[in-house]
């Protein structure tokens, strides 16, 4: 793209400022549309070190209301993000329903900073390449209108506006290591850059803009963001259609097929929970060291001893180094956005666990059960879904998910305990009821997500729990197996 680019025919100088004028004008007007019809939109502006990445943000935002835009600069992470995975700054920052947000740089620079940098080899960035694929994807499933820009400069003009910057002293401090690396060696980026382009644009399409002439590349970028929203606004909220990539999945069986007669008798219990958990306490360290991140998922039916378990396998862990996280129904502000963004900004730093206490996987049982998004959302979540965990497990996380499962029996008697018991009766509450009555239903929906979704990088569990000893012996053995597995492969 970079290689065959031809700059733009010069324009006459008033001319060129009224169509300005009227593009801005434009773009107010279209900003409470965008905020009426809850459209989120996201412009990426990428290009070269020098090039006025900044300059033309902010001719982009001039006119505009400052209260529904903001401006992120998330591919200089501090080190504490460098311990997430290579999506993390850039998912956390995606607006909300009705804003827009401008990326001053992003994945494009991050994933070829890595690459050139030989911090990943040709193999993690073409996974990289894949991630950012599926990132644009999902966003634009779920209603994102995303303009792609370059603003691109010759090697020559870049060197010129580097001398300069460092050359005054107001703007030397502008001017990193980073870019006059890149500006010696600027025919491998291009040639970087033209190949991440070219097989990330098929979907989203890049637009590349002539870096040399300011006022130019602020028309064409004025142009396409006001083509963009007035697309979005005449067709309105897009919504992806399902589709399905052939993962590697576990044959897994059905929830009718569970023997849940396994027990454990009492003495037994204490003695393998004290010797697991143990055992447990000694490979914190070890994943703290190695700096594997470890995720934890529970679902399982109300009353069916989730909490518990999880205590259980919490109890040995080095209280700095985890966090339980329960989900609840999404608060407004995480409605406002697409339904994995809650889930991004709560992923552990690498050597850290991170328990989920309900998970992603709400989007396939109870918001598909109770209406709460449309049927092209939830069956398109499968693939979704399998995605984030495969960027999860490719950024080396150990990804271990527990259905914890009982029969309709011991729920109601674990129910009715909880209603006689004054200090249990706050577990209990009237959506639980509701929930029961519609077993078959959730049964259902739950042996399509168990069937769709257990991957070999990201297995699902069913542990058997009418006996909750049982099950937490159980669980505690598949997370060290899972472990003592990880930290054998990492050297």
């Amino acid at each position: 793209m970079l290689k065959e680019f031809t700059p733009p025919k010069d324009a006459d100088k008033e001319a060129l400022k009224e169509e300005i004028k009227a593009l801005r004008e434009k773009l107010l007007a279209q900003q409470q549309l965008v905020r009426s019809s809850n459209l989120p939109v996201i412009v990426l502006v990428e290009g070269w070190a020098a090039a006025g990445k900044g300059s033309l943000i902010n001719e982009l935002i001039n006119e505009i209301d400052p209260r529904f835009y903001n401006v992120v600069s998330p591919v200089s992470v501090p080190q504490a993000e460098a311990r997430y995975p290579f999506l993390y700054p850039y998912a956390c920052a995606i607006p909300e329903n009705g804003k827009i947000m401008f990326y001053d740089s992003g994945w494009m620079e991050g994933a070829v900073r890595k690459f050139l940098r030989r911090e990943i080899t040709k193999k993690q960035y073409k996974e990289l390449i894949r991630s950012s694929i599926e990132f644009e994807r999902q966003l634009r499933d779920g209603g994102y209108l995303i303009l792609k820009l370059f603003l691109h400069i010759e090697k020559e003009e870049q060197r010129d506006r580097l001398t300069a910057l460092r050359e005054n002293y107001e703007t030397e401090w502008r001017v990193t290591e980073d870019d006059l690396w890149q500006h010696r060696e600027y025919p491998l980026f291009r040639e970087t850059y033209d190949e991440f382009m070219e097989e990330t644009g098929d979907l989203i399409p890049w637009h590349v803009l002539d870096g040399s002439r300011k006022r130019l590349a602020t028309r064409d970028a004025l142009k396409l963001l006001v083509g963009l929203i007035d697309k979005g606004l005449e067709k309105g909220r897009y919504i992806g259609k399902p589709f399905k990539e052939n993962f590697p999945l576990l044959n897994m069986p059905y929830l009718r097929e569970i023997d849940l007669s396994p027990a454990l008798e009492d003495k037994e219990y204490k003695k393998e929970l004290k010797t697991l958990q143990d055992r447990l306490s000694e490979l914190h360290n070890t994943i703290y060291r190695k700096r594997i991140p470890v995720i934890l998922c529970y679902e399982g039916w109300d009353a069916a001893g989730k909490g518990g378990n999880i205590r259980r396998v919490a109890r040995p862990l080095d209280p700095r180094g985890f966090d339980v996280i329960p989900i609840a129904s999404p608060e407004p502000h995480e409605l406002n956005r697409q339904y994995l963004w809650r889930f991004w900004t709560r992923l552990p730093r690498s050597g850290h666990f991170c328990i989920f206490d309900r998970t992603w996987y709400g989007r396939v049982m109870v918001e598909r059960l109770e209406g709460f998004c449309t049927e092209d959302d939830w069956k398109r979540a499968y693939n979704e879904i399998n995605e984030f965990e495969r960027q999860l497990t490719d950024w080396g996380a150990v990804v271990l998910k527990f259905w914890i499962h009982i029969d309709q029996d011991t729920q109601l008697a674990r129910f009715n305990d909880r209603q006689n018991t004054p200090e249990k009766q706050w577990k209990l509450t009237e959506e639980d009821w509701r929930n029961r009555e519609k077993w078959p239903q959730y049964e259902e929906a739950i042996d399509e997500m168990l069937q769709k979704t257990s991957t070999e990088n990201a297995p699902w569990f069913i542990i058997e729990s009418n006996d909750k000893k049982y099950a937490r012996i159980k669980t505690l053995k598949i997370v060290i197996e899972a472990l003592e597995k990880a930290c054998e492969e990492r050297l």
